[in-house]
């Protein structure tokens, strides 16, 4: 997953494709989620930055699954990840294009 073997990812942190500057704030959401059980990302998708193995930026989307036990306490999260790169890039230009058609309507009705 995202350049990783199972061998490599398996039993290892999210930490491998967790930005640095972000991860501060991801586990802070993780044990937030863990203590109330509650998040919201079960049904709303959560899109943001990851790392690929080689380093390069992705931007990756997911849902989440809370685990509970028989004492109904949580015990661990699961997580549908898709690599979004892609579609995000397409996107980003798409934006550009369409600030620069406005632009340039506005610069001829001046």
């Amino acid at each position: 997953m995202f350049g990783y073997t199972e061998k490599e990812a398996l039993g290892r942190s999210l930490d491998l494709i967790i930005p640095e500057r972000l991860r501060d704030r991801h586990w802070t959401g993780y044990r937030q989620v863990m203590r109330t059980g509650e998040t919201r990302y079960g049904t709303d998708v959560l899109r943001v930055p990851a790392t690929h193995k080689d380093g390069r930026a992705l931007s990756i989307a997911f849902t989440v699954a809370l685990l509970s036990g028989p004492d109904k306490q949580i015990q661990a999260i699961v997580a549908i990840i898709r690599d979004e790169t892609q579609r995000w890039n397409e996107e980003r230009a798409l934006r550009r294009r369409i600030a620069e058609l406005e632009a340039k309507i506005s610069q001829s009705e001046a």
